[in-house]
């Protein structure tokens, strides 16, 4: 009987949150039973070298096949020059089966351009809802959904979510790939990063802050929270906050007047290696982004989310994730209850365990979606 030959998987990918979970599905494709090739298609939504280039450096991703330097620009141009370059690179070189992760504009493209040349779509992150459908990527997640052929659910949340919109015998629960990363490269970041030693920051005397979704970067909301953060950083001292550029272009832009607070040390923005080397020691996190709360859960630290809600209801739990608001609200009194607790461990790299988001072996269990997908189709 001869052998199998090689299934030809494309991964799109364009922004950070999808080079991290790529990144656990390369190092389980390079170790796989499976002949596969890894096809990466890097749409250039982050075009910015600090938030591209770097995380395939820091994460040992191997080099796109094709970048399509889609750049920035109002969603619907983006996302239709997405579609049109992913079709035409699909029709040109094919595929058996196409991986989309998370829910950005790369992501609906990458499985709405599949599924109209009826190629196979694998959603990895599938089954996350904020119900709140003013956020672009609520609705990426759910057409996303709806296009793909098999949807990877990284909890059970997501899975009972899939179910209720009839998507069930789609879904497979994975786990989190994310978890995955987490556990290889923590103590990597300890080691490599030198991030804590140029910022001149001690373990467990600063918080970290990021900012960057759509909602939250209007000039007026923007300026709440920076105000909302001068104040946190004048009471509890330290945030240290590596800027997303498109935050930085509305600070330019439309707050030119915003002077942050001497506590609040506004940076350029850092690889995933530094971020967790940051988040290792530190005694809060401040964001807005998923990944990041999902970073600091599993590595201990305490998180405050600066929106009305969280896809992440298992983050929320023991008080390990607290919601403050999207204007800051309730941050103060949440830093003032954390300020009184007991610092936990600092730079202590995770123990693989199973939990909510898995067991650490994610990557695999989509990689075995993927060939079952593709054998049916064979």
């Amino acid at each position: 009987m001869s052998a199998r030959p090689e299934l030809v998987c494309v991964s799109v990918v364009g922004a950070r949150p999808q080079f991290v979970k790529l990144s656990s599905v390369s190092r389980a494709m390079a170790r796989s039973r499976w002949p596969m090739v890894d096809h990466i298609v890097h749409t250039g939504q982050h075009y910015d070298d600090a938030m591209s280039h770097v995380f395939f450096q820091d994460l040992d991703i191997p080099p796109p096949a094709v970048n399509l330097n889609i750049g920035s620009g109002p969603q619907g141009r983006q996302t239709g020059r997405m579609l049109e370059a992913l079709e035409t690179h699909l029709i040109e070189h094919g595929a058996d089966v196409v991986i989309v992760y998370g829910d950005t504009n790369s992501t609906l493209a990458g499985a709405l351009a599949a599924a109209k040349l009826h190629i196979p779509v694998v959603h990895v992150e599938a089954g996350l809802r904020s119900f709140n459908r003013r956020m672009p990527e609520e609705l990426n997640r759910i057409a996303t959904d709806h296009l793909s052929d098999v949807l990877c659910a990284p909890t059970r949340t997501a899975l009972d979510n899939l179910a209720h919109e009839g998507l069930g015998p789609r879904t497979a629960f994975t786990g989190d790939v994310m978890y995955d990363a987490i556990l290889h490269y923590a103590e990597v970041a300890r080691e490599r990063s030198n991030i804590r030693r140029t910022l001149e920051c001690s373990a467990g005397q600063y918080g970290v802050v990021t900012l960057h979704r759509a909602e939250n970067t209007t000039a007026g909301e923007l300026g709440t929270l920076l105000n909302a953060l001068n104040s946190a950083a004048r009471r509890f001292g330290r945030l240290i906050f590596p800027m997303h550029p498109r935050t930085a272009a509305v600070l330019k832009s439309e707050l030119p007047d915003f002077k942050p607070a001497r506590e609040l040390e506004i940076t350029a923005p850092v690889g995933y290696l530094d971020m967790l080397a940051l988040v290792q020691g530190a005694r809060w996190v401040l964001t807005d982004s998923g990944g990041l709360q999902k970073e600091a859960y599993f590595l201990g630290c305490p998180c405050i989310t600066l929106r009305e809600e969280t896809e992440w209801l298992e983050t929320l739990e023991n008080g390990a994730n607290f919601i403050a608001g999207a204007d800051g609200s309730r941050l103060g009194a949440r830093l003032e209850t954390l300020e009184k607790e007991p610092v936990r461990e600092l730079d202590r790299p995770p123990a693989r365990r199973a939990g909510p988001f898995g067991s650490g072996s994610a990557a695999d269990l989509v990689l075995e979606t993927v060939n079952t997908l593709a054998e049916s189709r064979r």
